[in-house]
């Protein structure tokens, strides 16, 4: 007897929780012949939902608050160990179109709970404002939870660790336009080692929404010279989501 074809919503569910292994670590999967017909499969509640459940009844908030209960007081990496103050989740409209990954919580976030906060916050503040919008209109969040110590740049293991929540953030809000701040941003939501010259200015798809990168604020306050290059980066963003820059103040 032929296998009957499995229904869209369904096979939806199943990629979805392929997905899930995958964020895991887990990537080999056996499949056993089947005989007869189609097993009526069982989905757990998670997939229940996203075949029940459409889209615009999903809350978003909600799925942010329990992604962070599941986070808890985190101890899956060593960084739990090496001085955090506490974990820096993200912050936020959770039903932003514009969203914005970084690297890590520095000296100020970890102290105040939020990301963005120090000098490297301020000027991206200041780069939300140029694009037109307020810090208030958009969703900001890093790949690690919890501060390196001494700033460091996050280990590999760390960012594997720590990026599904990342990732379910970004499926939770959905936003129109994702933007990777600096190359670790960039290589954990890409899964490549390019430089930041290679991937700047392109398109790049990551959970159904639209990637672009440009350099970390902190970057920029290293580099002056190249906030022009990020500026181009941002021009590209706002042109993807229909803005115009705010028209300048006369003196």
């Amino acid at each position: 007897m032929r296998n009957q074809p499995i229904p869209p919503k369904l096979r939806e569910a199943l990629a979805a929780r392929v997905d899930y292994y995958r964020e895991l670590g887990i990537h080999d999967f056996y499949r056993r012949e089947v005989t007869g017909t189609l097993p009526v499969m069982s989905l757990g509640a998670e997939e229940a939902e996203r075949v029940e459940t459409p889209k615009e009844e999903i809350d978003p908030a909600q799925q942010l608050r329990e992604i962070r209960l599941d986070l808890g007081d985190c101890t899956r990496c060593p960084l739990h160990t090496m001085g955090r103050r506490q974990i820096v989740f993200g912050t936020g409209n959770p039903k932003a179109e514009l969203m914005f990954a970084g690297e890590a919580p520095g000296a100020d976030e970890d102290q105040q709970g939020e990301p963005f906060v120090g000098r490297a916050g301020q000027l991206l503040n200041n780069m939300i404002s140029a694009m037109g919008l307020k810090r208030a209109d958009v969703y900001i969040a890093n790949v690690i939870k919890c501060r390196p110590p001494g700033n460091r740049t996050p280990l590999p293991e760390e960012c594997n660790t720590c990026s599904p929540f990342l990732l379910r953030q970004i499926d939770a809000i959905q936003p129109r336009v994702l933007v990777a701040l600096g190359a670790v941003a960039a290589h954990t939501l890409l899964g490549v080692t390019d430089s930041m010259a290679s991937l700047r200015g392109h398109w790049y798809q990551v959970r159904g929404v639209s990637l672009a990168v440009t350099y970390h604020p902190a970057y920029l306050l290293r580099n002056p010279a190249a906030k022009k290059d990020a500026w181009q980066d941002l021009r590209m963003v706002m042109k993807r989501l229909g803005l115009e820059p705010p028209a300048k103040k006369a003196d």
